[in-house]
């Protein structure tokens, strides 16, 4: 077990597989899940000749559950912590859903200024704002992430239970078949970590406006997103995306849901992998 303490105090488990000369691809990964949520991606990009980093979240996972900094300024703190703690240079960084914040926040503000990031992906990602506002007009009601405030208090396992296995992977699409396996791997991950931590976490990944992180991005970065995406819907975040990244591109799945990686994971693994040789 491997854990890097931060200036605050706070253990961060990290995974660090693979040849230590190698280009390190880094994964970040989404709420309330942890490192294992990129088993399928480490253990591809690893067959591939690379150095592959995962890390989990303060409060997520294996991580401290501590009952501070649950924001998009803590967890890009935390890993840059485990990324200079490792050494890490020319790394490509992926994120996924409020993985994606956590990669914006930090290429912009640790990791491009000190020289260590190549490229960065953002998959289903939660930037620039989720929320509606009067200048995010096509975001989602606050109401929204305050019914899963409420959810959360309520029965956490129960709500974890019903997004993993309805809107999170599309089991709840006729035309999808639901893999029981899949939404217990999402349950299990949701319930390591801290109650505390995901419930203030659901304001750092809705309310937090990562606009002018987009816009500092100087490095190639590809946006993916599937259109059938019932958590982050993709007309308000990919195509915002785009038009935000001084070098972004944009790939739009059809038909698939929030959680692609790990149903599609044949689809994009490869489309990554592309995208890192190019």
């Amino acid at each position: 077990m491997a854990f890097v303490t931060t200036r605050d105090g706070t253990a961060i488990f990290y995974k660090d597989w693979g040849p230590k000369d190698a280009q390190p691809i880094v994964f970040h990964h989404g709420w309330p899940l942890s490192s294992d949520d990129w088993d399928a991606q480490m253990l591809f990009f690893l067959a591939n000749g690379y150095r592959v980093v995962a890390h989990d979240r303060r409060g997520h996972g294996r991580s401290d559950q501590v009952d501070f900094g649950h924001d998009m300024d803590h967890y890009a703190a935390d890993a840059a912590a485990v990324f200079e703690h490792l050494d890490l240079r020319n790394a490509v960084h992926i994120g996924h859903s409020t993985g994606g914040g956590e990669v914006a926040r930090y290429v912009a503000k640790f990791g491009q200024p000190q020289g260590r990031v190549a490229k960065a992906v953002l998959v289903s990602s939660v930037p620039p704002l989720m929320v509606k506002t009067d200048a995010n007009p096509g975001g989602t009601p606050i109401a929204v992430f305050d019914g899963f405030r409420a959810a959360l208090a309520a029965d956490r396992a129960g709500f974890y239970r019903d997004v993993a296995a309805g809107p999170f992977y599309g089991f709840n699409r006729d035309h999808e078949k639901t893999v029981p396996a899949v939404s217990d791997n999402w349950w299990r991950q949701g319930m390591t970590g801290s109650a505390l931590a995901h419930y203030q976490g659901i304001k750092a990944f809705s309310e937090t406006d990562q606009t002018e992180d987009l816009k500092a991005i100087t490095v190639p970065v590809l946006a993916m997103q599937g259109d059938d995406d019932q958590i982050v819907p993709f007309e308000d975040a990919s195509m915002l995306q785009a038009k935000l990244l001084p070098n972004g591109t944009l790939k739009i799945y059809p038909g698939f849901p929030h959680g692609m990686l790990t149903t599609h994971a044949d689809v994009l693994n490869p489309d990554l992998l592309a995208f890192i040789r190019s």
